[in-house]
Parts: C-alpha cells; sequence; structure tokens
C-alpha cells in the first residue's frame, strides 16, 4: 500500500510545472478541461508526490487526452476501459498513486459497468470524471448526463426524452469510499478535492463539472449556478442520500467520506510466470 503524505510539511521539492509535459493541449479555447489539468498538477505539487510515483489512466474523449499533457506515467486506454485498466494497474503496483480521467460519455456510458464495479470494489484509486453532459469529441451528441429536454443536438433535435443519470448517486448505491462534486471555473477547489480525493483510502470519485463551450455554450452560465453546500462531508449513508434528493446539480464540495476498508489484492511472490500460465492452460 503507498503512502501518500498528506500532511506535507518538508520543503518543497516539485512545483507544479514539474507535473506538466512539453505537449500543448489541443482542447477547444475555452474548455474547463484546462482548469482541471492546472487543478491536477497544482494538487501533486501540493501533495509533493514524486511525477514517477504517480500512474494516470485515461479512456478515449477530450478530457482523456489529459495524461498526455502530464509528465507521469500515462496510459490512453480504449473506450469506457480506463477503470478496469487502473484497477490492474493498482492492484499489481500498490506502490503507485493511481489517478483516473475521463468524461462523462466514457465513464457513464460505455464504461458505466466498469464504474459500478470500481465502486463496488473499493480499490484505492481516485477517478476525475470531467462531465459536461455532451460527446465533445464526436460533435456534440447527447451524453448520460444530458438532461431530457435538451435540444441542441441534431440526433436528438426534440430532445432525449430520457433522464439523465446521476454520477454521485450510482457512487453512493455502489459503494464509493470518497465522492466529492467541484467546478472547473474554480480550479483552487477542483485542486482541493483531488488532494482530498487521493488522500481518502479506497475508490474516489471526483465530479468535475467542467463546460464545453462549443457545444454547450450554455454552460459558461455554470459559474452564477454553483454553490458550495457541501463545506462539511457526511459519513453516513443515509445522510448523505438525503442530500442529494435536494441536489440540484451545481452543489459542490464533498458529499460522502466513507470508513468501508479498500480492497487490497494480496500479491503472491512465490509464483512464478511458468505456474501462472499452468493455472490458465486449457
Amino acid at each position: 500500500m503507498n503512502t501518500i503524505p498528506c500532511d506535507v510539511t518538508a520543503e518543497p521539492t516539485y512545483s507544479a510545472n514539474d507535473y506538466k509535459s512539453q505537449i500543448k493541449p489541443v482542447w477547444c479555447p475555452g474548455c474547463g478541461d484546462y482548469s482541471v489539468l492546472s487543478a491536477l498538477t497544482k494538487a501533486l505539487s501540493e501533495l509533493q508526490l514524486p511525477p514517477e510515483q504517480v500512474a494516470l489512466v485515461s479512456g478515449i474523449g477530450c478530457s482523456s487526452r489529459l495524461p498526455a499533457y502530464t509528465s507521469l506515467y500515462g496510459f490512453h486506454s480504449i473506450h469506457g476501459r480506463a477503470l478496469p485498466v487502473a484497477t490492474g494497474l493498482k492492484a499489481a503496483r500498490p506502490d503507485l498513486t493511481v489517478l483516473v480521467a475521463g468524461g462523462d460519455g466514457d465513464g457513464f456510458s460505455i464504461g458505466g459497468n466498469h464504474f459500478l464495479h470500481a465502486c463496488r470494489r473499493n480499490i484505492d484509486m481516485t477517478y476525475i470524471v470531467m462531465d459536461n453532459a455532451v460527446y465533445g469529441m464526436t460533435k456534440g451528441q447527447a451524453s448520460p448526463t444530458t438532461a431530457p429536454d435538451w435540444t441542441g443536438s441534431k440526433l436528438t433535435p426534440e430532445g432525449t426524452g430520457i433522464e439523465a443519470i446521476h454520477p454521485l448517486e450510482i457512487a453512493l448505491s455502489a459503494g464509493a469510499n470518497f465522492i466529492a462534486r467541484t467546478f472547473a471555473g474554480q480550479p483552487n477547489h477542483v485542486a482541493q478535492m483531488i488532494c482530498e480525493g487521493i488522500c481518502a483510502p479506497g475508490f474516489s470519485l471526483i465530479q468535475v463539472l467542467s463546460p464545453c463551450v462549443t457545444f454547450r455554450p450554455e454552460q459558461r452560465g455554470y459559474k452564477e449556478q454553483v454553490h458550495q453546500d457541501w463545506s462539511t462531508p457526511v459519513t453516513d449513508r443515509k445522510e448523505a442520500f438525503l442530500r442529494l434528493l435536494d441536489d440540484d446539480g451545481f452543489a459542490t464540495g464533498v458529499l460522502y467520506r466513507g470508513n468501508h476498508r479498500p480492497f487490497h489484492p494480496a500479491p503472491d511472490d512465490t509464483l512464478s510466470i511458468a505456474d501462472l500460465e499452468k493455472r490458465f492452460a486449457l
């Protein structure tokens, strides 16, 4: 199990720039993901985690470009499969701090089943979801978190007519140990939530409301809609569910901080590759 210095008092060694690569992001101007990248590198600097001890796994989509823009170990996986890849990595290398980045389509549609089981397994990793309620990379289709009356897509000009899913409710039901929401327009708050998510044991979900100004220009108004109602996290699941009953989708802060024991697979250092092959021989 890795030891994360969540109470850093030593002289800082790493700055935020030490976690950035030389590759220039290609997101649209005004995209909220720029702020998330900045907040992530700030959070890692706050925690003073050596870059070589951090791995960032992503799937497919605008937000999943994130590993390329960092100097961390990165793995750009396939659509919806970032969480199982990260789960395998954390199980094999528990000494690493494992982060996962993705979007609402990648994580809650094709990756929805993996999301459920990542919450249930409660392995010690942090999932940062940049939620803009639209498929931005494929030109503006409705996503799982899109409101049923959104008419901005040519594929659903009268709206989807399908209720949006609520990721925080799903995470709470499935067993995630830390659940938070934040807004890309408040990068310091995003960095704080990432720090707290990394330091919390078990599976952490951080939903970042990250506006897509290209296909959802109305999301520019998020800055007037967000409100930090969850300044104090609750530790009781029932109380957390009651909070969500009154949630308008724009409350920010830590919703829930649980005390479920993280799952740590016991490594078998005596098992050779030959022995492993025998187990799977037909």
